[in-house]
């Protein structure tokens, strides 16, 4: 039996055939799907389709990456995360609880999404900016810097916010 250590001490795991990189054996990867060598996916993490793990990310928990999305860089995706379609995170980003990242959305830099919030479109999130609680960022919009954006907040069409949108506010 092979093990390897995700941080929590050695595990059942095994080398994933398209990529080489770590897989619990908790954890369901398909053959279509791609594990970079120094990606690692445990828990009981699902990537599937067409989703692609690699550089030094990580999925876990019981997050789901499907279709085409893409986790990399130093990225992780954890708790029941999902992102879908053609989504990307990378960078140093964090998505994680019930969060949602799908569609062309991207998430990068230091950027964190958790909680309930979801990310779609085509909408970016990234520098250290925050969208968490039941937010929804959407469209082309742009969340960036130190901006956080969190409650029932909608930040949507082209809006770029830099600062804090709570509560029930919207921009756009």
């Amino acid at each position: 039996m092979t093990t390897f250590d995700f941080g929590q001490g050695p595990v059942p795991a095994h080398c994933h055939k398209n990529g080489g990189g770590w897989v619990a054996d908790t954890a369901q990867v398909t053959a279509t799907a791609h594990v970079g060598p120094n990606a690692q996916v445990y828990g009981f993490a699902q990537v599937y389709g067409h989703a692609r793990v690699s550089g030094e990310a990580r999925v876990s928990g019981e997050a789901q990456v499907y279709d085409f999305a893409q986790v990399y860089g130093d990225a992780q995706v954890f708790g029941e995360a999902r992102m879908f379609g053609d989504a990307r995170v990378f960078g140093d980003a964090r998505v994680y609880g019930y969060a949602q990242v799908f569609g062309g959305a991207q998430v990068f830099g230091d950027a964190q999404v958790s909680d309930y919030a979801r990310v779609y479109g085509y909408a970016q999130v990234f520098g250290e900016a925050q969208v968490f609680g039941e937010a929804q960022v959407y469209d082309f919009a742009r969340v960036s810097g130190e901006a956080r954006v969190y409650g029932h907040a909608r930040v949507y069409r082209e809006a770029r916010v830099f600062g804090e949108v709570k509560g029930n506010s919207e921009a756009r």
